[in-house]
This record gives structure tokens, C-alpha cells and sequence, in this order.
């Protein structure tokens, strides 16, 4: 074989040793993310690369753009949960579409992130005469029912300081897990709802727990109203609207 072939081989069989150590490399292991206290405001990170999520603050800002047009009347503020409300438009209109409503929720949503968005402009520009604020699931995983709580307050605090003549409708957080027992996350949801209780005050702030309405009567949950044991269906989201109702024609006055 000429020298001029053998170079060429050489540099082909080079190229298949190089292009397979490129394939067999090792994917970069995930970043080591901070910790993030639940009552400490902080933005949903990536554990890619320990940045915020790009789809985090991409919905934040078409929030924080609502805001600015001042004419949001009822704000709904949480997670996944909440953001599923846009999946159940006519059960959405029919029950909030007189009040001029927003739907700020994202999912998989802490209660730290709800406390980045509200203190980074999702209340700026904006006096809503009602916000309906459920957190603190995704919480459960990680965090105490104490730490819960004081998120959980420090968000109320946050929107009675933005805006004062707001009132909060506080929902207890929503059972979750098929059986009544053993189920350790709520047992832990109860613990918190038994604390953010203790904030209603009659006047500004308004605590209501309409977890026992998704329930069966032996306590479990049904696929019917919560296919995942945790996410709502539309008959969830049905009960969900007609449980506030009462509450939340008092408070839009």
C-alpha cells in the first residue's frame, strides 16, 4: 500500500477511535443544587446547570405582564394545580368570568418560587380585590410542616404588604396519595394546614379547607376526581369551583 493510503486509513481509523470516545463519554453529572429554605425567596433552578429554568421565567414574566395591565380583579397564585385551571376553560369562565380572573400558577411551583414571583413583579402594577393562594404540596417532599408554614406565611405577608386592600383566600393544601392510611404526606399536609389555619383573621385574610370535598367517604381518593392522586380532573376542578363560590362572592364585592 502506498504511503499516501496508509495515511489516509490511519487518519479514518482516528476518526472512528475519536467519534466512539465522543459517544461512550460520560454525560456531565447534574449540578449540586443550594438549598433553598421555603420561606427564603428563590426562582426555580435547573439542575442542569443550577440556572434558573428558562419555562420558570418564561411564564413569570407573561404574569408579571398581566400585571401591568392592571386589570385582573381575581388572582389565582400556585402550582400545578392551579395552572391546570387552563386546561378547564368553561368551568374557569363559567365560575370566575365576572370577576375578571388570572391564573398565576406554575408547576411544580414551591412555596419559594411563588414567593420569588410575587416580590419580582407579579403584584406590581396591580390591586386585585381577591387572590386565591394554594401551595405548599411540592413542598412536602423536602421540607417540614413548620418550614411549610412559614413559606406559606411569608407569602401572605408579602401580598398583605404589596397590596393592602387585597383580600386572601387561603386554601388549606389538597389531600393527596390514593389511601387515607398510611399516607405520611398528609399526614404532614394536615400538620400545615392546622398551622396557616391560625392565620385567618376574619378580615383580610380568609382560611378555607376543601380537601374533604374530593374524598371518599372511607377517606381515599378516587381516579374520578384526582387521576394521579394529585392532579384534578374536571369533575376536581368542578368541586373545587363550587366549594369557594360562597366565600369568593363575599369577598369580590
Amino acid at each position: 500500500m502506498k504511503p499516501f493510503h496508509l495515511l489516509i486509513v490511519a487518519a479514518a481509523l482516528c476518526g472512528i477511535v475519536s467519534l466512539n470516545a465522543a459517544e461512550k463519554k460520560p454525560a456531565a453529572p447534574a449540578v449540586k443544587l443550594p438549598p433553598q429554605p421555603p420561606d427564603v425567596p428563590a426562582p426555580k433552578l435547573d439542575p442542569k446547570d443550577g440556572k434558573p429554568q428558562a419555562g420558570f421565567l418564561q411564564r413569570h414574566e407573561s404574569f408579571v405582564k398581566i400585571a401591568q395591565e392592571g386589570k385582573a380583579q381575581l388572582v389565582f397564585l400556585g402550582d400545578s394545580i392551579t395552572a391546570g385551571w387552563g386546561g378547564q376553560k368553561k368551568i374557569w369562565e363559567e365560575a370566575f368570568g365576572k370577576y375578571a380572573p388570572a391564573n398565576f400558577g406554575i408547576g411544580g411551583d414551591r412555596t419559594q418560587h411563588v414567593l420569588w414571583r410575587i416580590t419580582h413583579g407579579e403584584l406590581d402594577g396591580i390591586k386585585p380585590k381577591a387572590v386565591v393562594l394554594m401551595i405548599g404540596t411540592n413542598n412536602t417532599g423536602s421540607d417540614t410542616p413548620e418550614g411549610i408554614a412559614k413559606g406559606i406565611t411569608e407569602i401572605v405577608n408579602t401580598i398583605r404588604q404589596k397590596t393592602p386592600t387585597t383580600k386572601i383566600l387561603l386554601l388549606g393544601i389538597f389531600p393527596r396519595g390514593e389511601k387515607a392510611s398510611p399516607n405520611p404526606a398528609r399526614e404532614k399536609i394536615k400538620a400545615v394546614n392546622a398551622i396557616i389555619a391560625k392565620l385567618d383573621d376574619g378580615k383580610n385574610i380568609h382560611y378555607l379547607d376543601i380537601g374533604e370535598k374530593f374524598l371518599q367517604p372511607d377517606g381515599t381518593l378516587s381516579k374520578e376526581i384526582m387521576p394521579d392522586f394529585l392532579h384534578l380532573s374536571a369533575k376536581g376542578y368542578q368541586i373545587w369551583a363550587d366549594a369557594i363560590a360562597p366565600k369568593l362572592a363575599e369577598l369580590m364585592k
